[in-house]
């Protein structure tokens, strides 16, 4: 049901990834090409991984990207998940587990000590799905973010 993605698989997490942020509200902010992904996936440097998820008839129904972070606290690796994602006619059947389960069974077999995420705070059956899974939010953390004018602002500031 969960395999590593290879290059053919590209253009279907392209698409998956373009579901998500549909789902998300948030399509019009994608600007992600099928190149890029394949670069940052394949390329000569590798900066981020993932996992597919398919039906009985192969088909894939579902995505993993992630990357590597690094806790100071623990002195050790970690997972941050990017996106996670099974289209909607596929859920119920067990693929956003088995991709959970095998970033976690990474986790343990590399000597990672944290498998990370972020969840929109209005997305209740997603929020649901990973407390059942034994997920603990980080209520005490807020994420925050440059992007677009104020990234270049403060970028170049030093310039």
């Amino acid at each position: 049901m969960i395999r590593t993605a290879t290059p053919a698989d590209v253009s279907v997490i392209h698409s998956l990834v373009r579901d998500l942020a549909e789902y998300e509200k948030a399509l019009d902010e994608v600007r992600a090409t099928p190149e890029q992904l394949h670069e940052a996936l394949f390329g000569a440097h590798p900066a981020a991984y993932a996992h597919v998820a398919e039906a009985e008839d192969g088909e894939v129904v579902g995505f993993a990207l992630w990357f590597l972070n690094f806790s100071t606290w623990r002195g050790v690796h970690g997972i941050y998940l990017e996106d996670l994602y099974v289209r909607p006619e596929a859920r119920g059947g067990g693929h956003g587990k088995a991709l959970l389960t095998e970033l976690a069974r990474i986790c343990v077999e590399r000597g990672y000590e944290r498998l990370e995420w972020s969840v929109l705070n209005w997305n209740t059956p997603s929020i649901d799905f990973y407390k059942s899974l034994g997920a603990r939010p980080q209520d005490e953390w807020t994420v925050y973010r440059l992007t677009d004018g104020a990234l270049a602002e403060l970028g170049g500031a030093g310039v």
